[in-house]
């Protein structure tokens, strides 16, 4: 019988180093692929599964996740992030990354970060209450493409719409957001 999240997180508390083992094994891959899609590169992403690990240890007491699979993905993200600024902080190409940030762009203010706003607990509470609000198959490909960064074409793909269509349906979200954003005072 597979290991639960409960028991994962009652390990890290009781600082056994097989918590590290079970997170790996459960849910190793799915933390490997949210960094492959950031980095498109898979030594960076075994890289970002161990100091996802790492961060988890040094985190797990005395943070103690509702959801270890989000918690677990939202480190990896960041650090994937970090990565690749690193990496590519002076060769701005047009990969899925870019793009992902330019077209939030448009929704954030300029003089902060995406990631300085995401981790603004109103912002956190806003978009997530935002992404609830939008109809369902709309929200599920809001969160592929600006959290998962997946590409318009994999997300048609998956959805078996057209890529305009996923396109349409980004557009849409990303106006009603940044009217949302503007009425709660985050926008001028």
């Amino acid at each position: 019988m597979a290991i639960t999240d409960k028991e994962i997180i009652d390990l890290y508390f009781i600082r056994s180093e097989r918590a590290l083992k079970e997170s790996e094994q459960k849910y190793g891959s799915y933390i490997k692929t949210v960094s492959y899609n950031i980095l498109n590169n898979i030594g960076d992403s075994e890289e970002v599964l161990s100091d996802t690990l790492l961060k988890t240890w040094n985190s797990i007491p005395p943070k103690k996740p509702q959801n270890l699979k989000m918690f677990l993905a939202k480190i990896a993200r960041n650090l994937s992030f970090d990565r690749y600024r690193a990496k590519n902080a002076e060769k701005r190409g047009k990969n899925e990354v870019n793009l992902v940030l330019d077209e939030l762009s448009e929704c954030l203010p300029a003089n902060e970060t995406t990631e300085d706003l995401i981790e603004a607990k109103e912002l956190n509470v806003l978009i997530n209450k935002f992404i609830y609000s939008l109809p369902e198959r709309d929200a599920k490909i809001f969160i592929r493409r600006y959290f998962y960064c997946e590409s318009v074409k994999v997300i048609a793909e998956r959805y078996e719409i057209s890529e305009n269509n996923v396109s349409v349906i980004l557009n849409r979200a990303r106006l009603k957001l940044k009217e949302k954003l503007r009425k709660e005072g985050f926008l001028k």
